[in-house]
């Protein structure tokens, strides 16, 4: 017999989505997330939060250096309401030196968006996002932008999808020209053309004028040869291309296709539509008590991500926080699987960019803040009930390293916080020298830019200036049984031995043929190019 609790949870999960959108930088995944919200009704124009804090260059792009630079180096969480569904935006960094935060994201996320510039087709940061997609099985939604530029040709860019990353395609809508031609699009299901009318910079909604096909106005609302050219492309989808398989979209192995321009809002709407219509709700998760679907009656949720100072004026730390199954409700107190410690979470909140505002509960799908004492880092459980543990989010092989340096010794306190604060929310690895004298903590990144932001960072929200002295090493590997393993195989050449945060041992290596040299001569030493996910332990300080 179902009871009301199981009622409850299934409605919930019913109207919940969630997406994290993935790209290469430039490819205009800020001004896409602008354009959901506008025609989300979450702002009324874009670029204005409906917030007292209203007026921004973009919604998503909260941080000082972000808007600096016009890019995106965070990942961001955006909730509101559409079409009676309760929407979960994980918006993530464009540039390709804060991957690692884009993969923790996708970890929380149910499917994904994969947009791409008509102009480029895919581009490599797209593709090693797509193999990260793959690996999670995510729904991909794909939306070609920038329909409005010249660009290649449609077919040719859904034969290059298809050829290079396996996946089947579905074009929902098709488009009608291209460039200063761009005419709209023809929705393929309900076969109909939506013609748009360019709005000021796009920053309202579009105005669209549905036309059937074949309606006799149509040789008049559009030249003869765009009308002939879309009547001899929709032939050759029909002929060739695969009818639209659900159950293939949600295991990941066909993609719902869409044409438009964030710019100037051609296709969003049509675009936001079919993707509550087809997207996955709320799944299962394993966990070492199983898989655990998302109306299980007890609370439980992993956290994703960690972001200092979102509010400089309070100095405060937010965890994000993926609902997995059961009812959250304010105050309610949880079990930190981790530490075995319980919390109490009395100030959950609801994100907004920057904005946020008091919850009083959510539900599996939804993606809540809660703040960190200190107590919460990447990949932790919380639960009520039987005790579990989430699969934990591993780190991924950095590839520059440098030695930090804080030249003002009456500024070690606040450069010792500032440190941590940055370790915990993952904005960069941080590794020791296994020389105990050297006590200087090394950075370790995947980009040039994430050094940057550490000292940006470390400079504006602690005080601190540093400078760093880079490290001739390029790739980083963790010895799989510890320091007894290490200790076995003696010295090892044109090698330095570091430890991580949580005390294991790596050894970086000036390149990929230094590290096949060690490899060969010490086959029975077993290296990972990840680092293993550590329960019940805390990590080391400064």
């Amino acid at each position: 017999m179902t009871t009301e609790v199981e009622i409850e949870l299934e409605a919930a999960v019913e109207r919940r989505r969630n997406f994290a959108i993935i790209s290469h930088p430039d490819a205009g995944k800020t001004t896409l997330t602008e354009k959901l919200l506008l025609y989300g009704g979450a702002i009324h124009e874009a670029g204005a939060v409906k917030a007292r804090r209203a007026q921004r260059k973009a919604t998503s792009d909260w941080m000082e250096m972000e808007q600096q630079r016009g890019i995106s180096i965070t990942s961001t969480v955006l909730q509101f309401e559409y079409r009676n569904c309760q929407i979960n935006l994980l918006d993530t960094p464009g540039h390709q030196d804060f991957s690692e935060d884009t993969y923790r994201t996708l970890a929380a996320a149910d499917n994904a968006v994969m947009l791409i510039d008509a102009a480029k087709g895919l581009e490599a940061q797209t593709r090693k996002l797509f193999e990260v997609c793959r690996m999670r099985n995510l729904p991909i939604f794909t939306f070609i932008n920038k329909l409005d530029r010249p660009g290649r040709e449609p077919l040719e860019l859904l034969d290059e999808i298809e050829r290079e990353l396996g996946l089947q395609t579905y074009a929902v809508n098709w488009p009608i020209g291209m460039g200063d031609r761009f005419k709209g699009v023809f929705d393929r299901e309900k076969r109909q053309i939506h013609l748009f009318e360019r709005t000021a910079h796009g920053s309202r909604e579009a105005k669209d004028t549905i036309v059937e096909l074949g309606d006799p106005r149509l040789e008049k609302l559009l030249d003869r040869d765009l009308y002939y050219q879309l009547k001899e492309d929709l032939e050759v989808l029909e002929e060739v291309g695969p009818a639209l398989d659900v159950e293939k979209v949600h295991s990941g192995k066909m993609t719902p296709l869409f044409f438009g321009s964030a710019m100037t809002n051609f296709g969003v709407e049509l675009f936001l539509n079919s993707f509550l219509d087809c997207a996955l709700k709320p799944g299962s998760h394993n966990s070492t008590i199983g898989e655990i679907p998302p109306t299980y009656p007890d609370f439980s949720g992993f956290v994703f991500k960690l972001q200092a100072n979102m509010d400089p004026k309070h100095r405060d730390r937010v965890a994000f926080v993926r609902v997995c199954t059961g009812k959250f409700e304010k105050d309610m107190t949880v079990n930190h699987a981790r530490s075995g410690k319980t919390v109490r979470l009395s100030r959950p909140q609801k994100l907004f960019a920057q904005e946020r505002e008091s919850i009083e509960e959510a539900y599996p799908g939804d993606v809540i803040g809660l703040n960190n004492p200190g107590v919460f880092a990447i990949g932790d459980t919380i639960y009520i009930g039987q005790k579990l543990e989430y699969e934990g989010i591993p780190c991924f092989s950095p590839e520059l390293f440098a030695y930090l340096k804080n030249p003002n010794p009456s500024k070690f306190k606040q450069f010792r916080k500032g440190v941590s604060e940055l370790r915990e929310e993952g904005a960069v690895q941080i590794m020791y020298s296994a020389d105990e004298s050297k006590r200087d903590p090394i950075l370790a990144a995947v980009g040039q830019l994430q050094f940057e932001v550490v000292q940006f960072r470390l400079l504006n929200e602690y005080g601190v200036e540093t400078h760093l002295d880079l490290l001739p090493y390029t790739v980083a590997r963790w010895v799989a049984s510890g320091w007894e393993a290490l200790e076995k195989v003696g010295r090892l050449f044109n090698t330095v031995t570091v430890k991580d945060s949580w005390g294991r041992p790596v050894l970086l290596f000036k390149n990929e043929w230094n590290l096949q040299q060690v490899q060969a001569d010490h086959p029975e030493l077993q290296l990972n190019s990840s680092a293993p996910v550590v329960s019940g332990q805390e990590p080391e300080s400064l």
